[in-house]
């Protein structure tokens, strides 16, 4: 019988206190790490909307980089339609009714929820004619800025 005592004193386990300790620090541990994943899929779309957002508007500036410093004449649009721009100037307050459109004047449906504008103003760079090219691009609360400048480095200026 003497051995029988000393090996149940021996062989000690939880208590029912500890395992419930250990269930409620496991539990609030789980708990933060969850919240913190949760913060992270609710942001998640976010970079998307940016990625987004940074495509249409170097699209578009790198399309109103490439025409000629200016033209014979200022061209209007109406809503989207910029197919007869032949210069820089032509682009001022494109498009009127703010939408992204396609090459041809197409305003594209899936990007609907995009307000877009640019302003081509005629600015000087240490006495040199330029013009200043910004273009904005907005979706909610997002919103992009780009800004370059353009000289008339094949002097078509008349």
């Amino acid at each position: 019988m003497s051995i029988d005592r000393r090996v149940r004193r021996g062989s000690r386990g939880f208590t029912l206190l500890e395992t419930i300790m250990a269930i409620v620090i496991i539990g609030v541990g789980v708990a933060g790490v969850l919240s913190v994943f949760n913060v992270n899929v609710q942001h998640s779309a976010e970079p998307v909307v940016r990625k987004q957002l940074l495509a249409i508007g170097e699209e578009m500036l790198e399309e109103i980089a490439l025409r000629p410093f200016s033209g014979a004449t200022k061209e209007t649009s109406v809503a989207c339609e910029r197919a007869n721009f032949d210069d820089l100037g032509d682009y001022d307050g494109y498009p009127t009714n703010h939408q992204v459109c396609d090459v041809e004047g197409v305003p594209i449906a899936a990007l609907s929820a995009y307000w877009l504008g640019v302003k081509v103003a005629d600015v000087t760079l240490d006495g040199v004619p330029a013009r200043r090219i910004e273009v904005e691009v907005r979706q909610g609360a997002d919103k992009i800025v780009l800004v370059t400048w353009r000289t008339d480095f094949a002097g078509t200026t008349p």
